[in-house]
């Protein structure tokens, strides 16, 4: 990783983290802009919810079926396969940036405390900020890429990267749908999920095959060292 691409990195985390804090006090402050954002999403997944059982299901089988706790069980197998392969720092990184995220959740929203909507129109334990999904599928899109990317053929990565995206914003969509999570909780949540993400590269340093070693791919089938 190229020492300009990692500065940037880290400018971005830290306005994540700012905008992080800054969704916190806005809640706690009750700014109106941000109490009117959130009041104005979840009226509109309400009034498309309500008596629309079809829309809810439709929402909280995604949001279950990409959830945190789903990814977190896929990516145990590419943890072991990294491990047999004796990539350890690749191994630990995703251990910690995608098993762990979701203690460090738990630790946040205990901080916070915020009441969930009470519109909800399923059940979803814990608190509200910052949103577990939000969070979860956004440190382990950027921690899947940045490991399973350099494994697959150039001409994929873009496919990836897209449904990457699509996943991490339509499960945001789907939690303020469902109004488990104000939208204030999901912006948080990609916010304070990308900074954790930022902090976890620093387990990738010294590792032999870099991000930017990755867009390296032979011209010719087999001829790989």
């Amino acid at each position: 990783m190229s020492t300009e691409s990692s500065a940037r990195r880290w400018l971005i985390a830290g306005v994540c983290v700012v905008v992080y804090a800054a969704l916190w006090i806005g809640w706690v402050q009750d700014w109106r802009w941000l109490e009117s954002a959130d009041t104005s999403t979840l009226a509109a997944g309400w009034r498309m919810g309500a008596g629309n059982p079809g829309w809810v299901t439709f929402w909280h089988v995604w949001c279950t079926v990409f959830s945190p706790i789903a990814i977190r069980i896929v990516v145990v197998g590419l943890i072991v396969y990294l491990f047999v392969k004796r990539r350890i720092r690749p191994a630990v990184f995703l251990i910690v940036c995608v098993e762990l995220s979701g203690a460090l959740t738990e630790l946040l929203k205990t901080l916070a405390d915020r009441p969930r909507p009470a519109t909800a129109m399923v059940d979803a334990l814990s608190t509200s900020f910052p949103s577990g999904h939000a969070l979860g599928t956004m440190a382990s899109a950027m921690a899947l890429g940045v490991v399973v990317l350099p494994m697959v053929a150039s001409r994929s990565r873009p496919w990836l990267v897209a449904a990457a995206v699509v996943v991490v914003v339509t499960v945001g969509i789907g939690r303020v749908a469902l109004n488990v999570h104000h939208l204030s909780d999901i912006v948080a949540g990609w916010a304070i999920g990308y900074a954790y993400f930022v902090v976890c590269l620093l387990i990738l340093r010294g590792d032999p095959v870099s991000v930017t070693e990755a867009d390296e791919t032979p011209a010719v089938p087999g001829s790989a060292r």
